[in-house]
């Protein structure tokens, strides 16, 4: 019987034998280990209006089934809203989301930023949204832009969050190592 040939995600592979050691030239890092590094990425739907919708529910939880290919996970209130009606631990779910390490979050970054973001209408770049521990945060506005996802199924239209934890990251050290993986930031200054 013969055994199954796995390779690394490309990205990933690139990472290893290149980017790394770039990075850490082009920042004057001492150690290698200083360099920046994925370390997750997290791609969160919030229910807002439609959180007692089921059928909303089931078309927001299997557009991230399909676009991240691992099962939602639902998040329910951690406090009580009296304006929004909605009880702590309670009722139902306020947001869907799905946590992606390894090979696959790879696999979807690479997806994301050559696939998914070329197909966004009139396309700038993306926002310098970094926090202060340099994890970047994206903002879609609609699900069509991923090509896994039929007309049928983007018939009800819904953003979602996209969070990309970065160790040993501040702000320029992360926007360098996601240069290097090809999103492409919005030029300052005009169009």
């Amino acid at each position: 019987m013969a055994k199954a040939v796995t390779t690394a995600p490309r990205l990933k592979a690139l990472y290893g034998d290149t980017y790394a050691k770039e990075l850490q030239a082009e920042l004057g890092l001492e150690n290698i280990n200083q360099v920046p590094k994925l370390e997750k990425i997290v791609v969160s739907v919030g229910t807002g209006k439609s959180k007692d919708d089921k059928r909303h529910l089931e078309v927001v939880k299997n557009t991230l089934t399909k676009i991240t290919g691992q099962a939602p996970v639902e998040k329910l209130a951690k406090k009580s809203i009296a304006g929004f009606k909605i009880r702590a631990n309670m009722g139902a779910p306020v947001g869907v989301m799905v946590t992606l390490r390894g090979a696959r979050m790879y696999e979807f970054l690479d997806r994301l930023v050559n696939v998914s973001l070329p197909r966004v209408r009139d396309f700038h770049g993306v926002g310098l949204k970094f926090d202060k521990g340099g994890n970047y945060n994206l903002g879609i506005t609609d699900q069509s832009i991923f090509p896994e996802l039929t007309f049928e199924e983007t018939q009800v239209i819904h953003g979602l969050q996209v969070t990309i934890a970065i160790k040993n990251g501040s702000e320029a050290n992360s926007r360098a190592l996601l240069e290097k993986f090809g999103l492409p930031f919005e030029k300052k200054g005009g169009r």
